[in-house]
């Protein structure tokens, strides 16, 4: 459990509880276990995040993807149950929603992502009803089962904002599992499946949009590109997209819809010096350190780099961060890099998996010798088995879980 203590000053202060700040400071105190290391954290519910999309499914509980904060935070690390405000990185200090200042010699900026609700007119006074749901709120994920289950025949909306978002992939995923549900029960001849999305490519991996689009034809969903939700009215049960780059909007019916919300960095980071010009911390992509503030280091959702906001990334990134931040506290050369790995674990079925796995520029790094872009057995006892002990046995608890993967040509 954390120490309460009001200590000020410590050698690391860590912003933000999650999967990247735990993992981080779990290895911190697995090199060195005299150094002095504080949490900012205010949650005390952590979330395995990437089990959300099974709740959506019925495959796991919300209960299985949840555990207590306290018990998280790794051993002689002072947690501080506060919510960070504002960062003065040349005093070297953090400011608290309490008043309290807090200083530090090395500064880990991982506060996660901002969930930007409100910017769909409607959709905070609609979720949790009308069949208006949600696998990104922890609240409403188990709704979107409900939905889906009592859905029997009628018209599914699947939506997706604008990116950067966390697990590019999770939209798309709802789609897949909510079909095959309705699929097995009989009823999806009968039901009517949109996916809206703002971009206009199915994944940002060219190399694994043609086995996505054959899930899609699969399942007879209708596909509209460059659509981005800006109104919902439960009560009507009506949806409102803007075609994106034009004032044009279109009005669709829905029995169900299932809302991806836009998402930016959080609104302390975009106001602080930290931040570059959309808004994400302004880390060099490789060392993950700042460009401007050489004591700073950023990973994770918030961080200004082009890798897929997943966290098979942070579980790439924790190590580098890590070894540069100590590197630099001993006045060493920084040389940990950072290669912009994340992972997808595409659901398309029950019980098969199209796992993506890349690299900056986009990159195809398979870490298993089959063709991954077949959906696979395999890689869905990885989705709903081994990661999620992956992730509170191994990464939570400081263990450099290293997955071996190599690029592949694709051309």
């Amino acid at each position: 459990m954390a120490d309460p203590t009001h200590q000020d000053r410590f050698s690391v202060v860590i912003i933000g509880g999650g999967a990247a700040g735990i993992t981080v400071a779990a290895l911190l105190k697995h090199q060195r276990q005299n150094l002095s290391v504080a949490i900012i954290e205010p949650s005390t519910t952590h979330a395995y995040q990437p089990g959300w999309t099974l709740v959506g499914a019925g495959v796991m509980t919300q209960a299985q993807t949840l555990k207590q904060e306290g018990g998280l935070i790794p051993k002689n690390v002072t947690w501080i149950r506060d919510s960070a405000v504002a960062i003065d990185p040349d005093a070297s200090s953090v400011t608290l929603e309490s008043g309290r200042v807090v200083e530090y010699r090395r500064l880990v900026v991982c506060p996660g992502i901002q969930l930007d609700w409100d910017k769909i007119e409607g959709l905070k006074e609609s979720l949790g009803k009308n069949g208006v749901t949600s696998n990104y709120s922890r609240e409403h994920a188990p709704y979107t089962w409900e939905c889906v289950r009592h859905l029997d025949g009628g018209t599914a909306i699947f939506t997706q904002p604008p990116m950067p978002i966390k697990c590019a992939g999770a939209p798309q995923k709802a789609v897949y599992l909510s079909s095959d549900h309705w699929r097995r029960e009989g009823s999806l001849h009968r039901t009517k499946v949109e996916f809206c999305m703002a971009g206009d490519a199915l994944f940002g991996v060219p190399y694994y949009v043609p086995a996505l689009q054959k899930q899609i034809d699969f399942y007879g969903v209708d596909l509209h590109k460059k659509e981005n939700l800006i109104k919902i009215d439960g009560e009507k049960k009506e949806a409102t997209f803007q075609k994106v780059g034009t004032d044009e909007t279109v009005v669709r019916k829905f029995d169900m819809i299932h809302v991806v919300p836009p998402q930016s960095a959080p609104d302390f980071i975009k106001k602080s010096p930290l931040a570059n010009s959309g808004g994400w911390i302004d880390v060099d992509p490789s060392s993950l350190r700042h460009v401007k503030y050489e004591t700073v280091f950023g990973l994770g959702d918030a961080a200004g780099t082009s890798n897929a906001k997943t966290a098979a990334a942070v579980r790439e990134q924790a190590p580098v961060v890590v070894a540069n931040l100590l590197a630099s506290l001993d006045g060493r050369p920084q040389t940990a890099v950072y290669d912009g790995y994340g992972a997808c674990p595409l659901t398309v079925s029950y019980g098969k998996v199209v796992l993506a796995e890349f690299l900056y520029g986009g990159k195809v790094a398979p870490s298993f010798p089959y063709d991954q872009r077949k959906p696979s057995r395999f890689a869905w006892m990885l989705k709903t088995e081994v990661f999620p002990r992956l992730y509170w046995h191994g990464m939570l608890k400081g263990h450099d879980v290293k997955v071996k993967h190599k690029t592949i040509e694709t051309a």
